[in-house]
């Protein structure tokens, strides 16, 4: 019973890395603005922004470290926020929104200082995509 037990995780484990994008671990600047429902266009709008870095990257989504949880007395996590993310590539800056999906905040013992915020990747243009999935390219051949 436990064999089979074992089997079955295995399995599992294998199934579900292969669904999910491969995951690059790198540190590129970003910054995070949080769109407002009742803002219809962000590019006239200056929003306040949070800045931070990635802890890592794929296709699908970003894990960034950001020092803040909010932006003025906006939640970050809010139900219904999306939020853009602009990240500096050496391919120039992709932008892109999101969706956060989870956070968690950083241990004191730990380098970096912060939340460690997830995010799944909602809407990015084909032109940003094309510099993002370049990018993400390099990465794989480095290994």
């Amino acid at each position: 019973m436990e064999l089979t037990r074992s089997i079955i995780a295995l399995l599992r484990n294998f199934v579900g890395n292969r669904r999910r994008s491969p995951r690059h671990r790198v540190r590129l600047p970003v910054s995070v603005l949080i769109i407002e429902p009742k803002v219809r266009a962000p590019g006239r709008v200056r929003l306040p922004k949070l800045d931070g870095f990635t802890h890592d990257v794929s296709e699908s989504g970003l894990a960034l470290i950001v020092p803040a949880i909010r932006i003025n007395d906006s939640y970050l996590m809010g139900e219904g926020h999306a939020l853009l993310v602009v990240m500096e590539t050496p391919h120039g800056p992709v932008e892109m929104r999101v969706a956060p999906v989870r956070y968690e905040k950083l241990e004191r013992s730990e380098t970096d200082k912060g939340y460690l915020v997830g995010v799944q990747i909602t809407e990015i243009s084909e032109q940003e995509r094309e510099k993002f999935n370049t990018y993400l390219r390099e990465l794989m051949k480095k290994g």
